[in-house]
Order: C-alpha cells, then structure tokens, then sequence
C-alpha cells in the first residue's frame, strides 16, 4: 500500500530506508541503552531491538516527525522505562544459582565503573532523566519531551537522582549556585 517494491531484493523501499538507519544510528542507540541500563550488555541489546521493533512498525510517523532524533530518544526511553512492566519480568523468581555467563558486566566504554554502579541504583526515569541531560545534553524541555512528562517533573527527579549519586559516590554537596561551567568532562559534570 503506497510502499514501492524492490524486485531485486524482494524488498521494500521501506525496509531499505530502514536498514541504513539502523546502519547509521545503532551504535549510538546501544550506547544510549547501555548507559541506560547500567552496562547490562544483553539488556541493553534487547531494549534496542525492542526499540528499533517499535520503530519500524511506526515508520510512517517517524519519517513525517519534526524531530526524528526527539522521536527515537522518546522510543527508546518508552521501553526502558515499561521495560519492568511486561509480564514475563513479573513472573521471573530469583534463584540462589547463578547461570553461567559468557563475560562480565563491565560500565559502557569510557564511563566510571562506581560511576556506572551508582546509576544502576537509581530509579529507571530518575537514570533516564541523568542520562539524556548530562550524557545527551538535551535541555529540560527536551528531557521532558522525552520522558513524557513536565519539565518541572525534570528537575526534580534530576536534582533528586544527583543527590542520590553523590551519597553513592561520597561526593560532597555541589553549590546550590554554581559559578558558570568551564571544561568539565560528562563524568565530572555529573557527579559535581
């Protein structure tokens, strides 16, 4: 319907648009989703592939969007956030043996290890909030546009997510009135 076929591939010009965007833009969205979810590398892998479901099913509306990049962040924050919500989580029990596992969790390539335990103690959309405005240096608006909510609702759970990170990182209070941010990496930024 309106897709035009490919007949030498067998595919559609849907699927080919869709294939180079998920060329060009899946490293960035299993970073995101690593950071998301705490260096979980099998966890990240599914939430991405759940994300990039979602998003072709929608493609239509996401090539029409104003704001595809907007689009994709608020898709992938969607199922992160609902991600404890779907039933098989409920159903799993906890077991005193742990399966075997082919390597370690390690923090996302270029983040703290104590930096990245201190975010996975954080509640799912209190990371989330962290995440896209100190990683992804989007605004507040932006961050709410993202998760859906107020940009009141931002600051608070940022403010109530970095204070929770410097008790886990015994960092000391920032300054409620910081002087203006010079060079500072993401890291520092973050946990200051």
């Amino acid at each position: 319907m309106g897709v035009k076929q490919d007949s030498s591939s067998g595919g559609s010009e849907r699927d080919e648009q869709f294939h180079e965007f998920v060329a060009d833009r899946r490293e960035w969205l299993l970073q995101t989703a690593r950071l998301l979810t705490a260096g979980d590398p099998h966890l990240a892998e599914d939430l991405v592939q759940t994300a990039l479901t979602k998003l072709y099913v929608s493609w239509a509306a996401f090539r029409r969007a104003d704001n595809p990049d907007g689009y994709l962040r608020r898709v992938l924050v969607n199922v992160f956030v609902r991600e404890r919500r779907r039933s098989w989580w409920r159903f799993e029990r906890p077991s005193d043996r742990l399966p075997d596992r082919a390597e370690a969790q390690s923090a996302p390539a270029g983040l703290d290890p104590e930096l990245s335990r201190a975010l996975s103690e954080l509640p799912r959309r209190m990371r989330a909030a962290v995440i896209l405005r100190f990683f992804h240096e989007l605004d507040v608006a932006e961050t709410a546009a993202a998760l859906g909510c107020s940009t009141g609702t931002v600051k608070s759970q940022t403010a109530r997510a970095l204070d929770k990170l410097r008790v886990a990182l015994d960092q000391p209070a920032a300054p409620r009135n910081p002087p203006a941010p010079n060079a500072r990496s993401k890291e520092q930024e973050l946990i200051r």
